[in-house]
């Protein structure tokens, strides 16, 4: 389904429990760069029994709208404050893969009305030193050689070599995915991540928290850094994973996220009307 937030065409997909609760809560999925919302199948079939699943594609990727770019942060974060008005959604568990971990960090920071609680998967809230001249590789081949050039390297860094030869069929309709991204898109949403700083800020997060990360993702210390500054968070580490843990280890990413959001929906069952 398509809706129009903000002046821009989002595409999303909201599936539920098969008995057709409305009051169940809802858990919105956001993708990486490069991705779709249809890298969350493995956890739309885990959540769909007790939960509403959100899913979308951010603006620049799937069926989305492509505005012209740059984008920023903030405006990702204004596209999920629009979705969840146009479909009357006050709250919800927020889960973030990369670039939709950056989205619900900035969310929670500046947003936790919205939220019930968040997991931030392979995710970074400070970039290094050396990423704006790997963030200007990558737009270059985009603009040009096409996303076709940036499939294998991409992959390289999203599996482990164990799971791209066991699992050709998964890993090359994730290859599609990639190749299909349209490369503006794709640039527009760098330049909105590519100044990530906001490690310092994460104390400032007061709700439930999960951490996952794969233990092969080059990116685990910026994962872990993550869970030391949110205070009281949780976090998962899977092996063998790396950075799309919930392709990789589908099972094991699933029962963390649907443990975290057992004990959290306990906790909000628990707490006084005043704290939710």
């Amino acid at each position: 389904m398509k809706i129009e937030v903000g002046g821009i065409t989002i595409a999303y997909y909201l599936d539920g429990p098969a008995d057709g609760r409305t009051g169940a809560p809802v858990v919105m999925l956001s993708h990486s760069l490069a991705a779709t919302s249809a890298m969350w199948e493995p956890q739309v079939k885990a959540l769909a029994g007790s939960y509403r699943v959100l899913r979308y594609d951010t603006r620049g990727h799937g069926a989305s709208a492509v505005p012209t770019g740059p984008y920023t942060l903030a405006q990702m974060v204004e596209d999920v404050r629009g979705l969840l008005a146009a479909l009357a959604l006050d709250r919800v568990y927020f889960v973030g893969l990369s670039m939709g971990g950056m989205i619900g960090q900035l969310l929670a920071l500046t947003h936790p009305e919205l939220l019930h609680g968040v997991a931030l998967c392979s995710t970074n809230a400070k970039m290094t030193p050396d990423a704006p001249a790997v963030w200007d590789e990558r737009i270059a081949v985009a603009r040009t050689q096409g996303m076709g050039a940036h499939v294998e390297p991409t992959i390289g860094r999203w599996f482990t070599p164990g799971f791209v030869r066991e699992h050709p069929e998964e890993v090359d309709r994730v290859r599609e995915m990639i190749r299909t991204t349209d490369a503006e898109g794709y640039v527009a949403c760098i330049e909105a991540i590519r100044h990530t700083a906001f490690l310092e800020r994460l104390p400032e997060i007061r709700m439930p928290a999960l951490v996952v990360a794969g233990r092969d993702d080059p990116g685990l210390p910026a994962a872990q850094a993550i869970h030391v500054h949110i205070v009281g968070s949780e976090m998962v580490v899977l092996a063998p994973a790396a950075h799309m843990c919930n392709l990789e280890q589908p099972e094991a990413f699933n029962a963390a996220l649907l443990g975290f959001l057992a004990r959290s929906e306990a906790a909000r069952a628990a707490a006084p009307a005043a704290a939710l």
